[in-house]
């Protein structure tokens, strides 16, 4: 079982740097965001396997916190790249304040 392990950890990461590859070559910042998307949950992935093969039970939580920031920074390059820039024009801290009372 140990075997069957190793030898998915090793495809996956000679599959994650396959994705590193597109992400050079990428012909679009689509292509490149969609690879190094791929490539860190082939990562998180990897993490999971070695935790089943090692037994520590902690590169389960390393690999969820990786999962959590690999969401983050794709949703962040995404609107990044749509909008150009990361927040939008007009944050809740400069809208004017309205007076509140009889009117």
């Amino acid at each position: 079982m140990t075997n069957l392990l190793w030898i998915s950890a090793t495809t996956l990461l000679v599959l994650a740097f396959a994705c590193l590859w597109r992400a050079d070559v990428g012909p679009t910042i689509q292509d490149r965001l969609l690879a190094v998307n791929v490539a860190g949950t082939k990562a998180m992935a990897v993490l999971v396997l070695m935790a089943a093969i090692a037994g520590h039970d902690f590169l389960i939580d390393v690999a969820i916190v990786y999962a959590l920031l690999n969401l983050v920074i794709t949703l962040a390059a995404t609107r990044y790249i749509e909008s150009g820039r990361l927040r939008s024009e007009s944050p809740v801290d400069e809208l004017p304040l309205r007076a509140e009372g009889p009117g």
